[in-house]
């Protein structure tokens, strides 16, 4: 049974996920709608995951959505949890339809961030170089997800 996450948390006021992340080896990923964007999605999201608890927060003063709250597991998330013996199989039965974002709100908090750790670069101490790279991969994916005007959300694995 899933402990950390419930079902209000997949809805658009933001996710319930808690500090396990840090725990486990846990990835925050960009999932793009359809099949095949046509360009490579691939983001590390290790480094963004570890530090999840504390950008929510550098994001909330710096007055823009939280990373987050653009979180929406999918069936195909769902199957890599169920796989891994980390969700409840009654549970994801109950899914709901996952939850699209539009990239360009995605970007501005990416970029929000970005301009802060370049500014504040002791902020995150040994974790702001590994943060800011993964936020350079979030940023790359998120402007070619704008461009192709698709949507987005975030998904989490474990590995």
């Amino acid at each position: 049974m899933l402990d950390w996450i419930t079902a209000p948390g997949f809805c658009r006021h933001g996710p319930t996920i808690s500090t396990k992340l840090k725990k486990m080896a846990a990835s925050l990923y960009i999932v793009v709608e359809g099949a095949d964007p046509g360009y490579d999605i691939f983001v590390n999201g290790q480094a963004m995951a570890r530090n999840e608890d504390t950008l929510e927060r550098l994001a909330g003063r710096l007055k823009v959505r939280p990373l987050l709250e653009f979180f929406s597991a999918d069936q195909n998330s769902m199957a890599l949890l169920l796989e891994q013996g980390i969700a409840n199989p009654d549970w994801a039965r109950h899914l709901p339809q996952p939850q699209w974002f539009d990239a360009p709100d995605g970007l501005r908090t990416v970029q929000a961030l970005i301009d802060f750790l370049a500014e504040s670069p002791a902020a995150l101490g040994s974790e702001t170089p590994p943060v800011v790279a993964e936020l350079r991969e979030y940023e790359r994916v998120l402007r070619k997800t704008a461009q192709r005007r698709l949507r987005w959300h975030l998904a989490v694995s474990w590995r």
